[in-house]
């Protein structure tokens, strides 16, 4: 078969059609120049609402007498010997289409989707892909992928943004990562909802000391705290609260907070007498946040995703032994699943340094959360790597 390169697309005569009804290439092209997703889009628009996946194969008879192939789908071909085109060679088609600097990737993607035994198309995203022994016609597709390199940024706004498109067509979105080498690495990505924990808790009031961005309170040992894990215990007599911990509790309105402040100014004097103790000052939130936060430019950001995580009666505990803000116990076993970082929903990172957050958290057999905080909520996005 020989098909002609227009610039963008490889097009075969009727002849061609064998290609999409044996193994789902290409797509048919109508006589009005339209192909069958086209066609879609158009019912789609005018009278069905087929959420996300086109109904481009379908039994109603339509008329198709040739057959528009991708630069990706056309260059596999070629390699399979089952095409050529018109004053191209296989070499010379590469070429032109690698002027595109994003192209080489994206077709070792697709042809490593397709020698994995599954049928793979354009779009939605970069492509989408059909379960084994399905294709156009006799399936829907499965996954929507999206293609990228090692040195890329992931912008989670994005990110979350396909999720939820994903979601929507009843797909799983996963992200096709090229390294410099040309190996693929495959990651599921999805937004979840942390699930509930064990570990709720009734506490009375309390007063801590602030000694530094430590609160110090002074309970017994095994106290209520301790229990579910609030604090770490300094002696006998004192159990010291980090700055998540300590704001969680005062949001409660279970912690009021009180420092020793012996060259305190006159107006501080003044606030002592609140305390009935000379030289004890009373530390409001908003103190005791702009101090801790001068030291901590993400607490703001922590301090959210803490708080989500505790309401939900989960426990979070430092996780900086591997590189995150939170390992996250439900109470209902004695190792952590989670691993949460949280991080404005504006935020981007190179997809190496997510790489390297879900090798870890799979290493030490727990779940890779980006905890996304917005304004007014917060939306867990979980990575993991899988196999296809």
């Amino acid at each position: 078969m020989i098909g002609e390169y227009d610039g963008e697309w490889i097009n075969l005569g009727e002849d061609g059609l064998i290609l999409y009804d044996q193994g789902g290439y290409g797509r048919p092209v109508q006589p009005d120049g339209r192909t069958t997703a086209n066609r879609d889009a158009d019912d789609k628009a005018g009278k069905t609402a087929c959420k996300g996946e086109s109904k481009s194969d379908s039994k109603t008879a339509v008329t198709k007498t040739a057959l528009r192939l991708s630069p990706e789908e056309a260059l596999y071909l070629i390699g399979r010997e089952k095409i050529t085109v018109k004053n191209y060679t296989y070499d010379e088609l590469l070429t032109v289409c690698t002027e595109k600097s994003e192209f080489l990737r994206k077709f070792l993607v697709y042809r490593d989707i397709r020698e994995r035994g599954f049928v793979i198309q354009s779009g939605p995203h970069d492509f989408r892909v059909f379960k084994r022994g399905q294709k156009p016609g006799t399936g829907t597709s499965f996954y929507t992928m999206r293609v990228l390199s090692e040195r890329d940024l992931v912008v989670f706004q994005k990110v979350i943004e396909e999720t939820r498109t994903a979601r929507n067509m009843r797909k799983q979105l996963i992200l096709a990562v090229g390294d410099d080498e040309n190996e693929i690495t495959y990651y599921e990505v999805k937004s979840v909802n942390p699930p509930e924990g064990v570990s709720g808790f009734e506490f009375g009031k309390v007063k801590g000391k602030v000694m530094g961005n430590t609160v110090i309170l002074h309970v017994s040992p095994e106290s209520e705290y301790e229990k579910v894990l609030f604090g770490t215990r300094l002696d006998g007599e004192r159990l010291s609260l980090s700055p998540a911990e300590a704001l969680y509790l005062m949001d409660r309105g279970i912690l009021e907070l009180e420092e020793d402040r012996f060259d305190a100014e006159p107006e501080e004097i003044s606030r002592a007498a609140e305390t009935g103790c000379k030289g004890v000052i009373p530390v409001t939130r908003e103190e005791y946040f702009g101090r801790v936060t001068a030291a901590d430019h993400e607490l703001a950001y922590k301090i959210k995703a803490y708080s989500h995580l505790r309401d939900l009666k989960n426990i979070p505990r430092t996780a900086y032994k591997f590189g995150h803000h939170f390992r996250v116990y439900s109470g209902g076993t004695q190792h952590s699943e989670l691993l949460v970082h949280a991080i404005p929903v504006t935020e981007s990172m190179p997809m190496s340094v997510v790489s390297r957050s879900v090798r870890l958290a799979h290493s030490v057999r727990k779940k890779m959360l980006f905890a996304c905080v917005n304004t007014d909520n917060i939306e867990y996005i979980e990575f993991a790597r899988v196999k296809m």
